[in-house]
């Protein structure tokens, strides 16, 4: 799935197999590599499936389709979502207005069935629908010194100051667009997007040219997400009422109808989920000679002997020293000394305001609940 694989390859990265796209897992040494991104800024290829939707009428299309309300305007964005009719989040995807076209990306092994999807639906409206996942590049820049980084390279234009929104310039001899994300690791961050034939060219400006950065991989991108307290798609949103993550960020309470909405309107008028998402803090359970205990995805939490959830996604911070993990559990939970269960045994928990580390940015996914 990687553009520039052989470059990787160059600079001593392994690579680790995400569903069935090959994606840099690390370049040795994760936990340092972290440490480097939170202290200064940190380069990674990022691996979308891209879609194009063209034609006069594909802003309502989309704007129908998703929870958000896709921006009419050229160098906006917006974060959004499909969902099932029992409200399930099916797709996460970020929709770029580019003039003529907008540009979503989404999980790259979503690309596919989501534009065969939509082409079967489209009747009578302007709408074209293509994959064009091969035809890009993309490139995470994130740390406290993203933006100095950025504009030490970005020729033609300034560094985008709204989440979510673009400009359009040139690094070395390619054009590129930058985008200032949404912040899921914690930090000031953006994506530069690049032609595939460009690539190369467009990487080796962004680790050598103005400010060197620190080339990371997936595991680190991971821990860095964790920390910040940003949901991801794999381990938190599949399947998931956005309502109980508070993921707010993603959806449009005013807008019109929307598969799944009924759900996530009839929640939100209730006041609460049933459910939300949580941070603990873990007591290792760490032995001399042993390595902390890391409960896996789907480890029970429990206050006292009653089951209150389940741990999504885990880790060991390097930074903070301690193990962290976000966990889904009832509503209205009081209780702030929890268990989880971690190979038959009972670890102490504690509930953590997130984001557990707070870096030069805060993500836009943290969990807001009215």
């Amino acid at each position: 799935m990687s553009v520039i694989e052989s470059i990787h390859e160059d600079h001593g990265a392994s690579f680790d197999e995400r569903g069935e796209h090959t994606v840099v897992d690390h370049y040795g040494r994760p936990e340092r590599t972290r440490r480097a991104v939170r202290n200064g800024v940190g380069l990674i290829e990022m691996v979308y499936g891209v879609i194009v939707v063209e034609g006069d009428d594909r802003l309502e299309y989309v704007d129908n389709v998703v929870s958000n309300r896709v921006p009419n305007e050229d160098g906006q964005g917006c974060y959004a979502l499909v969902l099932e009719p029992q409200g399930g989040i099916e797709v996460e995807l970020y929709v770029y207005n580019a003039g003529e076209r907008l540009l979503l990306f989404v999980p790259p092994e979503m690309a596919e069935p989501l534009a065969e999807e939509w082409s079967e639906k489209v009747f009578i409206q302007d709408v074209e629908i293509r994959v064009a996942t091969d035809d890009y590049a993309i490139f995470g820049i994130h740390g406290p010194q993203a933006t100095e980084k950025v504009a030490s390279v970005l020729n033609g234009a300034a560094s985008p100051e709204e989440r979510l929104s673009f400009v359009r310039g040139s690094m070395g001899d390619a054009g590129v667009t930058v985008v200032r994300t949404d912040a899921l690791t914690g930090e000031e961050s953006y994506e530069v997007i690049c032609s595939a034939a460009d690539a190369e060219g467009v990487y080796d400006v962004l680790l050598n040219q103005g400010l060197n950065a620190a080339p990371f991989g997936y595991r680190t991108w991971d821990g860095l997400c964790l920390e910040a307290g940003s949901p991801l798609f794999e381990t938190e949103l599949e399947g998931e009422i956005p309502n109980v993550l508070g993921l707010r960020n993603a959806l449009d309470f005013e807008k019109g109808c929307y598969v799944g909405q009924e759900v996530v309107s009839r929640v939100e008028n209730r006041g609460q989920p049933s459910r939300q998402l949580i941070g603990l803090t873990l007591s290792p359970g760490e032995r001399e000679g042993h390595s902390p205990s890391i409960p896996d995805a789907g480890a029970a939490v429990f206050d006292g002997d009653a089951s209150v959830g389940e741990v999504t996604r885990a880790g060991e911070s390097p930074l903070l020293e301690d193990v962290i993990a976000l966990a889904v559990v009832d509503y209205g939970l009081e209780s702030d000394d929890l268990t989880v269960r971690v190979g038959g045994e009972e670890l102490p928990a504690t509930r953590t305001e997130l984001p557990f580390y707070e870096g030069s940015d805060r993500s836009d996914r943290l969990p807001a609940y009215e």
